[in-house]
């Protein structure tokens, strides 16, 4: 998994790995830490935005929370 740039210093984020069609996200709290969503399970638009967001850096653990909060495919 790739990590996270926080460039707000304050994201829950910490890691990330980029799939053909889904996004798996490492968080730093909670029972479960790593989620995956998938284009079924949060829709297309906001999969490639996530990827978008990880990929700068910015934004992504706000974007989740306001967005698709429980459109995840599997937690573990």
């Amino acid at each position: 998994m790739a990590i996270y740039k926080n460039l707000s210093g304050n994201s829950g984020v910490v890691s990330y790995e980029i799939k053909q069609e889904a996004i798996v996200v490492e968080f730093k709290d909670g029972r479960y830490q790593n989620y995956q969503y998938d284009y079924l399970s949060a829709g297309r638009l906001n999969i490639e935005e996530m990827k978008r967001l990880a990929l700068i850096g910015q934004g992504l653990n706000t974007y989740i929370m306001n967005n698709v909060r429980k459109g995840y495919s599997s937690k573990w």
